[in-house]
């Protein structure tokens, strides 16, 4: 059994689950889960190889969604309604999740992600052979770190996202990814299992898509594949993000998915 790490607060009569993207983990929706925290129980999820949470030895949207419906969805289910919220690779995870446990899910909310697949593996494990090759035995501080993966990672605002998951145990320095096993699957995170999804009914509670107007993640040729799987499904684009919208626009976001879940 796979132990997911959770950070839960808050209460009300409905939980609200978040899931984050690759290379995040579940504290990345603080702001927003504290900003519904008057008004619903939330629940922040490590999925499994990141944060927290136990390293496994496959990464798929399968797996993934069944781990989360089983040791998250199911027992917040059972004493009350469940929203389900994913952004990017959490996204296709939420997705999955809601296509094969519907029962356990009252609504969704996909945030800047769709149910196809991208060509963006090159650049995921440019990531991870930029992180495998810091020296952690002579890491001396979070800026060296920084400073290292400039020439890799030009973004500074990419990198300050990666170095999140440097962890510092003592004097030893340690990635909390599961490195290895992204690299391995990295293609698999891009793709979406079609195959998988083919013989399973459409998922039928409210959905409501976020979408950053700055990123490629949500365009109109993939409003078919949206549309086939989750009919019920609402598009909202925020002006001005890019792909993590959640945290580009946060006051934005939060306003949005308020009243989504307000019905």
């Amino acid at each position: 059994m796979t132990s997911l790490h959770t950070l839960q607060y808050g209460e009300g009569s409905g939980s609200v689950v978040f899931l984050h993207g690759l290379f995040g983990q579940g504290r990345n929706w603080n702001t927003i889960g504290k900003a519904l925290a008057a008004d619903h129980r939330i629940t922040l999820v490590d999925l499994p190889n990141h944060g927290r949470s136990d390293w496994t030895d496959r990464m798929d949207y399968v797996q993934m969604a069944d781990i989360v419906a089983t040791e998250v969805l199911a027992p917040l289910a059972a004493t009350g309604p469940v929203a389900l919220v994913g952004h990017s690779m959490g996204g296709k995870v939420a997705m999955m999740a809601a296509l094969r446990h519907p029962e356990l899910i009252e609504r969704l909310v996909v945030a800047d992600m769709a149910p196809v697949s991208y060509s963006t593996a090159r650049e995921f494990t440019g990531y991870i052979e930029a992180m495998h090759a810091l020296d952690l035995n002579t890491l001396a501080s979070r800026e060296d770190a920084d400073a290292a993966l400039v020439e890799a990672v030009p973004s500074a605002s990419v990198r300050a996202f990666l170095l999140q998951n440097l962890r510092r145990d003592g004097v030893v320095w340690r990635w909390q990814p599961n490195l290895e096993i992204l690299a391995r699957d990295a293609a698999r995170l891009s793709d979406w299992p079609a195959d998988e999804v083919a013989g399973l009914a459409p998922y039928d509670g409210p959905v409501l898509w976020i979408a950053g107007a700055e990123s490629a993640y949500i365009t109109p040729e993939f409003d078919a594949a949206m549309t086939a799987l989750f009919p019920r499904k609402r598009l909202v684009t925020i002006k001005g993000a890019g792909h993590w919208v959640h945290s580009e626009k946060p006051e934005i976001f939060t306003e949005a998915l308020r009243r989504f879940l307000a019905g």
